[in-house]
């Protein structure tokens, strides 16, 4: 069961969480002004609200977790989010990283595989304050055509190769951030499409993902 207070003590341990993920880093400060806005704890469990602003990764069921808010701020900074840009997320999982994407002022679609996390997010009221957020059930390799092109794309989990449906999703001059390769852990990528021929491929840090799965559950 979720819970839907925030008070000052959920606001002062997220403070101290911004904190702590800018001493990791994480220099880009809308992207930490988006972190300070959402509250995590809304999106565990109530048992976990004592622990919802540790700097770690949840369960939140079908083998899926909520990421370590780091993970979040580096995926969100590597982005260079802009106001008003169409971004794809891959991955919905507790939507999360979607309400950061939409707190930067995105045009978020995001896609889950999982119906049951779906269906979830579906009648998870905080969501109804971000109009610009969109959800989708479908196969998250195969992307949202209908709605393409997008400025960014964002990949939550761990994909075995670069899908190429998604790259022919993204515009000319976007890019794609998504960690890279099966394994114990991943390495992060940023792909910058130059044109429907060619991009532009650089990597950063390693991390850990719960894995890129094909089709819908």
């Amino acid at each position: 069961m979720r819970t839907s207070e925030d008070t000052y003590l959920h606001k002062g341990l997220r403070s101290k969480l911004i904190d702590s993920i800018r001493e990791k880093g994480i220099t880009d400060e809308a992207v930490l002004n988006a972190l300070l806005s959402v509250p995590r704890h809304f999106f565990l469990d109530s048992a976990f609200e004592k622990q919802a602003y540790e700097d770690r990764a949840f369960p939140i069921g079908e083998d899926q977790t909520i990421s370590q808010p780091y993970t979040v701020a580096y995926q969100s900074q590597l982005l260079e989010v802009k106001p008003f840009e169409k971004i794809l997320e891959v991955g919905t999982g507790s939507a999360y990283q979607a309400c950061v994407l939409a707190e930067l002022k995105a045009k978020v679609y995001t896609i889950e595989r999982q119906k049951k996390l779906f269906d979830a997010n579906k009648s998870f009221s905080f969501l109804k304050k971000y109009p610009t957020l969109r959800m989708f059930y479908g196969d998250g390799f195969e992307g949202l055509p209908t709605y393409a092109p997008f400025d960014k794309i964002l990949i939550t989990a761990a994909a075995p190769h670069i899908p190429e449906a998604l790259l022919e999703q993204l515009k000319p001059g976007g890019c794609m951030v998504l960690p890279l390769d099966e394994g114990e852990y991943q390495r992060m990528h940023k792909l910058t499409k130059i044109d429907h021929q060619s991009y532009v491929q650089e990597k950063f840090d390693e991390f850990s993902f719960v894995p890129m799965l094909v089709g819908k559950r």
